[in-house]
């Protein structure tokens, strides 16, 4: 087995009870009912706030609370009984919402709402009837439903179906005017009011617009960034930087332990100081080596991955300050698209930061029970 083998065996074994856990983790307090897991449903009566979080999750039975969810494939079958919000990959709510209801998502199905409705996504579907105000932000926005309220869209592509109706005032915010076709049967072109993209953020600066492209350069940006730190390090002290690597790819169980022991002191040591009242004063000494701690950990953890991969591929150790950028540009490409992956991701981002801090620690420390 390889170094980065053995790497992604720890961080597997690390993070897959959170992950591979089937069965559902439920606990019910006063009526209140928490629901996590892989495939997370609800299928009992007699729930008031319900909260769920996992990959697939599933509520079928009416609760007379909110009802607050988190997934990647939502679906909401059953009445809710005050407000609800949901966000996830697809999310989709046909059951009632008898409060406001704010949802967002990749793809986003809506049925009925009797209060208001906040929809974001790249892909909204209005397919109830809301008898509140509505919110809808989109690459592609489809209404068919009725609108008792007033509406605010801002889409790329807006589409009315045969049920569409708005009873209310309705503003469209767009990058060319008068773009988007509104039927007459849906408002009478009075009711309407268009408005530059531009002013979106103004008016309704609650409701994100989920934009690909914005989304694309936030990853570039984050890869840039831990790049350019990564290859600062590898050029100031490359030597030290490469015995830690290869400290981490030799023993990746006991850096993450250590790591993890090593952020337990730091944290550990702030509450004791605060807890003297004396020791208060020394709180920010403690805050800034927090911070360096994180910052060379997830450096030179970052790096590790990046000559990791490498060396997978049959690439030779980095040994001039081009190839150990190339090694800290992998990296950080590597943990931005592991923090990415649902649920698991900060488990694994969490775990790179452990593994670069440990090792360092057994630099600084050289700790006996590791020796």
């Amino acid at each position: 087995m390889s170094n980065l083998h053995a790497m992604v065996v720890v961080l597997f074994f690390v993070t897959w009870p959170a992950y591979a856990n089937d069965n559902r983790s439920i606990l019910d307090f006063n009526n209140d009912r928490f629901v996590s897991g892989t495939h997370a449903i609800q299928d009992a009566t007699g729930v008031d706030d319900l909260f769920m979080f996992g990959d697939t999750v599933h509520s079928t039975q009416d609760i007379s609370g909110s009802l607050h969810v988190f997934g990647r494939m939502v679906r909401s079958e059953g009445a809710v009984g005050q407000d609800a919000y949901l966000s996830g990959y697809q999310v989709t709510q046909s059951g009632t919402v008898n409060g406001d209801l704010t949802v967002s998502g990749i793809k986003v199905n809506v049925g009925d709402v009797h209060g208001d409705l906040r929809a974001s996504g790249r892909i909204v579907d209005l397919t109830g009837n809301v008898w509140g105000y509505a919110l809808l932000a989109g690459d592609e926005v489809n209404v068919n439903g009725q609108v008792t309220g007033d509406v605010s869209i801002k889409a790329e592509e807006l589409a009315f179906g045969k049920g569409a109706q708005i009873e209310g005032q309705l503003t469209i915010f767009e990058s060319v005017m008068g773009a988007a076709e509104v039927p007459t049967n849906v408002i009478e072109e009075e009711r309407i009011t268009r408005r530059d993209v531009s002013e979106w953020e103004a008016a309704t600066g609650d409701v994100t617009f989920w934009d690909w492209r914005n989304a694309l350069l936030k990853f570039f940006i984050a890869v840039l960034i831990i790049t350019a730190f990564a290859a600062w390090f590898a050029a100031i002290v490359p030597r030290k930087l490469a015995d830690l690597r290869r400290h981490i790819l030799q023993r990746p169980f006991w850096s993450i332990l250590l790591g993890v022991l090593a952020m337990s002191v730091i944290i550990g040591s702030t509450i004791i100081l605060m807890i003297t009242g004396y020791g208060m004063q020394l709180i920010p000494i403690n805050l800034a080596i927090w911070f360096i701690a994180v910052l060379t950990g997830y450096v030179v953890g970052t790096y590790a991955i990046g000559v990791g991969v490498l060396l997978l591929v049959n690439r030779p150790e980095p040994n001039s300050f081009k190839t150990r950028a190339i090694a800290a540009a992998t990296g950080a490409i590597t943990v931005v698209l592991l923090f990415m992956l649902p649920y698991v991701g900060w488990l694994l981002f969490l775990s790179i930061l452990f593994a670069g801090l440990g090792a360092i620690t057994h630099w600084l420390f050289r700790p006996r029970f590791l020796s």
